[in-house]
């Protein structure tokens, strides 16, 4: 007699179980878009009316998913919505919704949200994987019991597990299905049943013993990229002072073939990764051992400041030529949190411009990846990367090395320049790198 985790493999082997992606963001939607490609049919899940409306119009809002990737989709079954009714009857759901801070602690409220919506549709047999970011523990100590609670099953019934998201917006090299992607589950059969799904959608999965080590494994690469970050980030604050080029000894250091990594300073660490997924680890020790994670609170303090670093720079360039902050044109290139992307979610660059405009400065931004419907709640204009616009301000700030922002250009017509990337290298200009 087939057992319910027999009967799912095998739909999921034959690509009729029904998949189902809580939240169409940075994360679900490729995810979505993936596995409709290899023939399941999905449902995308998601809270907010007006996604819903651009997706199923075929407007895509992620900048990994084109328009056309999207169409594909639609024409293929994708049914983005945000009825839960058309949750009914699901195989697998994968849950990638945000899990921010909220004064400093974990807010696990969407995960929870989640959790009550699927556990109204979820059936003997189904599979149930969190994607989104946390501490170790949630899967096992809040997921699963929401799940079981709400719908009158118990694990081994249903299955549940973890798997760590490794989106990285922009990047054109590694994307979902060629990046090893972590798998876990709660128990054996629940390890068995979200192997077998995401090895369908990725070229490799990396199984790993419980739920609360894959939950580890998303903390600890996001907190090593932390740390060494601000490592940098000082660095380059100290060699300033010392009269050493920075820049200079990342690139020497970066031609030792072992035993190093490069990272360069910026403007602050953003995304939804860095200025928060270290806080989970630091607050989960906090709270169960009593200790403080140093590290984590050392890269905190150095990357969270760094925006004011900034303007500190800026104000000090803008005194050099007779001028202050205050009545000051400031054009910021860069909205976006890294190179090549739209996504613009806990970016410094915002920091950054809410400190100068605190100091009577008048902000621009200027960001090729973003659209003025994606800024209804910022509260500074969006101009083109033009000449013109270069000209007209008073200092040119560089917090995004876009591919678009013309180094040649910026140089030849900014009368002054900040660069907190190291974008001109090469290049004559009037100005300071960070």
């Amino acid at each position: 007699m087939a057992t319910n985790l027999d009967v799912l493999l095998g739909r999921i082997a034959d690509r009729t179980a029904k998949v189902v992606v809580v939240g169409q963001g940075y994360v679900g939607l490729p995810v979505a878009m993936r596995a409709v490609s290899v023939g399941f049919p999905v449902v995308g899940f998601e809270a907010s009316p007006e996604r819903v409306k651009s997706l199923a119009a075929g407007e895509s809002y992620v900048g990994d998913i084109s328009d056309v990737e999207l169409a594909a989709a639609l024409s293929a079954g994708y049914l983005p919505t945000g009825d839960a009714a058309d949750l009914a009857g699901f195989d697998v759901a994968v849950i990638s919704v945000p899990t921010p801070l909220a004064e400093g602690m974990p807010d696990l409220s969407y995960i929870e949200a989640a959790g009550r919506t699927l556990a109204e549709h979820l059936s003997p047999g189904a599979c149930v994987v969190l994607e989104s970011t946390t501490y170790p523990g949630t899967t096992s100590e809040l997921l699963v019991p929401i799940l079981e609670h709400r719908s009158g099953l118990s694990i081994g019934e249903f299955f549940c597990g973890y798997s760590p998201e490794r989106i990285d917006p922009g990047n054109a090299t590694h994307g979902l299905q060629n990046t090893p992607k972590v798998v876990s589950g709660v128990d054996e059969p629940s390890l068995a049943a979200v192997d077998a799904f995401f090895s369908t959608i990725v070229d490799q999965t990396v199984p790993v013993g419980s739920a609360a080590e894959a939950e580890l494994v998303k903390l600890l690469e996001n907190t090593f990229r932390h740390v060494n970050i601000a490592l940098v980030n000082e660095l380059a604050m100290f060699a300033r002072d010392l009269g050493v080029d920075v820049w200079r000894a990342i690139d020497a250091a970066s031609t030792k073939p072992f035993g190093y990594m490069r990272f360069t300073p910026g403007p602050g660490v953003g995304g939804h990764c860095l200025p928060i997924d270290p806080s989970y680890l630091a607050w989960r020790v906090k709270q169960h051992l009593g200790h403080t994670f140093r590290f984590v609170e050392l890269a905190n303090d150095v990357n969270e400041h760094m925006p004011d670093y900034v303007r500190q720079r800026v104000a000090a360039l803008l005194n050099g030529q007779r001028k202050s902050v205050n009545g000051s044109r400031i054009l910021l290139l860069g909205l976006a949190y890294k190179r090549g992307t739209s996504d613009w979610r806990e970016s410094p660059s915002v920091q950054v411009a809410e400190q100068l405009a605190a100091s009577g400065g008048e902000i621009v931004f200027c960001d090729p990846y973003i659209a003025d419907v994606n800024t209804h709640h910022l509260r500074f204009p969006l101009v083109p990367f033009s000449t013109d616009e270069l000209a007209a301000a008073d200092v040119v700030v560089v917090l995004v090395d876009h591919p678009e922002f013309d180094p040649a250009t910026i140089a030849r017509h900014g009368r002054l320049v900040f660069d907190t990337k190291n974008h001109l290298r090469g290049q004559q200009f009037v100005g300071e790198v960070l």
